[in-house]
């Protein structure tokens, strides 16, 4: 039985203006900029620092970007889906906020919550409403304000993260390109090596858990880094069998922009040449749930349409999986 194709009519992308660079990081914790860089390819990465602003309000930047880029009123948006791990509050969720300051009124909204994965497990989940046919147009958000939950004192992990994301406009699509396949897989177990200690029903925030500083990322990177590299290689493996395609079938691989070092052991793993690997952690570092979205926004001038991307992540929880699609505009 067939099916219309759900495709990615526009993208749009918001980082806030702030720069944290490396030479900035080598007066706050043991670092220097050579060593960034070796290990993570990161020269720098945009901090949200305006005073009272969070998630919503740079999601609210990047959608009203989309908006106007594909000509869409507001008024027009059914569903509103936000990727983040850095809602503003606890509840309610960031989604509904964002519809609130864009004007979106006609629509509902929820938050997905899969760390660095969440952008694609979000952007599967508006396919399938719009696939149903029971909604025409749907945003899917990937954003994270990373810099409230981490540890400038932690040479480990400050050096990594950043703020930003983007944003996509799903709808219905004739021809037949857009979103083909998604394989997506979970291991529990592994949210012991990436956390955030405190703050949830499991150890509420209290003065203590304040004081022992749990309440920012918990990191250990060498197991992490094994599991990301072959959760991606694996999952895009599976999605090239079951779709009969070869590397040579793919235009553009997407990675998650968590580390080079990573970035760089899946291509290679996948015999995937560089010219055909989409990296721009330079400029951002890991904006987890953004670093997707924020790809296919500075890349979008060299989609063609018809192009075949691989879209592939891993993140805390564990999550991981690859998204196929074929490029719509």
């Amino acid at each position: 039985m067939s099916r219309n194709l759900v495709k990615i009519s526009g993208v749009n992308s918001y980082v806030p203006k702030g720069i944290l660079t490396n030479h900035d990081l080598e007066k706050m914790v043991d670092t220097n900029d050579e060593w960034i860089v070796s290990r993570t390819g990161i020269k720098q990465r945009h901090i949200l620092k305006e005073e009272g602003k969070a998630t919503s309000d740079m999601a609210t930047e990047a959608v009203k970007g989309l908006l106007t880029k594909t000509n869409t009123s507001p008024d027009e948006i059914d569903l509103v889906i936000c990727a983040t791990i850095t809602p503003d509050m606890k509840f309610p969720d960031t989604a509904n906020t964002l519809c609130d300051k864009v004007g979106i009124n006609n629509a509902f909204g929820f938050d997905i919550n899969a760390a660095c994965s969440g952008f694609l497990y979000a952007l599967t989940t508006g396919a399938k409403f719009v696939e149903s046919g029971s909604h025409k147009k749907v945003i899917v958000v990937g954003i994270d304000m990373m810099s409230s939950i981490i540890d400038y004192t932690d040479r480990t992990t400050c050096i990594i993260f950043g703020d930003g994301g983007g944003a996509v406009l799903l709808e219905a699509n004739d021809e037949p390109y857009g979103i083909l396949d998604s394989y997506f897989k979970g291991d529990g177990s592994g949210r012991k090596h990436l956390h955030l200690k405190a703050g949830g029903s499991a150890m509420p925030t209290s003065e203590q858990t304040v004081k022992d500083n749990l309440h920012y990322v918990y990191q250990e990177g060498k197991h992490v880094f094994k599991r990301a590299v072959s959760g991606m290689v694996d999952t895009i493996k599976v999605v090239l069998e079951r779709n009969n395609l070869s590397n040579d079938d793919i235009d553009w691989l997407v990675p998650h922009q968590a580390n080079m070092r990573i970035i760089n052991s899946v291509a290679g793993m996948l015999d995937f040449p560089e010219e055909k690997v989409i990296i721009n952690i330079q400029n951002y570092g890991n904006t987890t749930a953004g670093t997707l979205p924020l790809c296919l926004a500075d890349f979008e001038h060299q989609f063609k349409k018809g192009d075949k991307i691989l879209l592939t992540a891993f993140g805390g929880g564990f999550t991981w999986g690859t998204t196929l699609l074929t490029w719509a505009y």
